[in-house]
């Protein structure tokens, strides 16, 4: 699905204007990115929580060349799904 599809069923869903759809679609995408870049974490409850998590230093390879290269530690975002999403899915 992409954003615009998602757009629409928002729309149609709440009886909204797309263009209003699209601001909320973006306004909780925007928060979300603003509260994973302050390192908090975001539950909502029965579908996940969204959250920062260290990523260890380590060695890879580059695959064109097959040399050894160092990859730095970094900060990624994980997204664990709550009890009802993984109940939805499967």
């Amino acid at each position: 699905m992409t954003k615009a599809e998602l757009v629409n069923y928002i729309a149609k869903d709440c009886k909204l204007p797309k263009a209003t759809a699209e601001k909320v679609l973006n306004s909780t995408i925007n928060n979300v990115a603003k509260c994973l870049r302050k390192k908090d974490k975001i539950t909502l409850t029965g579908f996940g929580t969204f959250y920062c998590a260290k990523r260890k230093a380590r060695k890879g390879r580059n695959p064109q060349t097959g040399a050894e290269i160092n990859i730095k530690a970094a900060t990624v975002p994980r997204f664990k799904p709550g009890k009802q999403l993984k109940d939805w899915v499967a």
